[in-house]
This record gives structure tokens, sequence and C-alpha cells, in this order.
């Protein structure tokens, strides 16, 4: 995801910027991507990024 999600990716360089351990940061982004999947679950709708 750190790759090809730019809204994860810019956490990511972000939390390792502020320096963060690498593992945490990914855990961030791990997190992260666990609270997009759970709320395209709930609404049942498609993936919108924000800003879009």
């Amino acid at each position: 995801a750190i790759r090809y999600n730019p809204d994860i990716s810019d956490q990511y360089a972000r939390l390792k910027a502020r320096g963060k351990p690498s593992l945490s940061a990914l855990g961030a982004a791990m997190r992260k991507l666990v609270h997009i999947a759970y709320g395209v679950l709930k609404s049942q709708s498609e993936y919108r990024p924000q800003g879009v």
C-alpha cells in the first residue's frame, strides 16, 4: 500500500520525517489501510480518497 496508495505513502513519509522507526510508521500505515477497508465494507461503496 505504501508503494501504490498516495495517502498512505504520504503518511508513512511524514512519520519517518518525524523520526519514527520504520516498523512503527509501517504499523500506522497498516492501521490506516485497515480503517479504509472497514469503511468500504461497512458502507458498501467504492473507495474514494479524501480530496477527490
